[in-house]
């Protein structure tokens, strides 16, 4: 019999293909739904009008009275104490001469995207900006809500809708975002008890895409529950141009090759800084206490 790779296969060299192989991951969506990115290096003022003047009715050479002064408010982002995503990994001089694929490059690939995650987790949360040391989080924010939903049903959707509409936002900028467990409840939604036709279709003309009552859905699983007896969702109607996102720094790498020279080691570096608030609060609508 032939020596072969089958009965001698300690004599093949081993096959390593240079492909790196990544886990499936949830994509970053925040900064993606339309919300007004503005860069900046420092504090940011942005100057806000108050609340609509009362004008009359008068006849010919009546005075005018009373006179009105209308109130001016500011929306204030990065301030000096808010805390900046940093995160470094170091590596040997070895390991990058020997490695198989481009390790910095691949490494830079995981820190990159594991800092805007943390950026997207954080914007996405309830977590009170009050301190201003991080930013507040969409659930957090004064808004309008449909409490103690229970069990998810269509008209909860056309009632945070409503209230959207109400407050005069206008309806074509207004999207969903939601959760796949909320998203799969409401596909489940059929016609009639014991019909086999679902109300809610995929919208044909984008991929993967659904919209709801028209207005397209966001899809991602960082909106927090809020925890309590017994757990409950959260879903969020939002016009996302009337939130405003300051940006310091997009995560930006930042290969040292000289700090650790006494280990052999270079290292990268990823930073990013920013902040999140409303412009008008009544245009994120929430929907809470959904029952899981």
């Amino acid at each position: 019999m032939a020596v072969s790779t089958s009965n001698a296969s300690e004599l093949t060299a081993e096959q390593v293909q240079k492909v790196l192989v990544k886990p499936l991951e949830a994509a970053s969506t925040f900064l993606a739904t339309g919300v007004r990115i503005v860069d900046t290096a420092g504090p940011l003022r942005l100057p806000k009008l108050g609340t609509a003047t009362s004008p009359g009715w008068f006849a010919e050479n009546a005075q005018i009275t009373p006179e009105i002064d209308p109130d001016f408010d500011e929306i204030e982002l990065l301030p000096s104490t808010i805390k900046s995503v940093k995160t470094l990994t170091r590596f040997s001089n070895e390991l990058a001469r020997q490695s198989v694929i481009a390790l910095d490059a691949a490494l830079k690939e995981r820190l990159v995207k594991d800092v805007a995650d943390t950026i997207d987790k954080q914007f996405w949360s309830a977590s009170n900006g009050a301190t201003k040391t991080l930013p507040e989080g969409i659930l957090n924010y004064a808004g309008q809500s449909v409490t103690s939903v229970g069990t998810l049903t269509l008209d909860h959707l056309l009632d945070a809708e409503d209230k959207a509409l109400s407050a005069n936002v206008n309806p074509s900028n207004l999207k969903w975002a939601m959760t796949s467990r909320e998203l799969t409840k409401l596909r489940k939604i059929k016609e009639a008890t014991g019909s086999a036709k679902y109300v809610l279709q995929p919208d044909a003309t984008r991929a993967g895409g659904y919209s709801i009552f028209g207005h397209p859905v966001v899809v991602t699983n960082r909106i927090p529950d809020t925890t309590g007896t017994p757990d409950t969702g959260n879903i969020i109607l939002a016009d996302f141009s009337q939130v405003v996102v300051a940006r310091d720094m997009a995560p930006s790498v930042k290969l040292l090759d000289q700090t650790f020279g006494d280990y052999d080691q270079q290292a990268l570096r990823v930073v990013a800084r920013y902040d999140v608030a409303p412009l008008n609060a009544n245009a994120i609508v929430k929907l809470t206490g959904i029952t899981i």
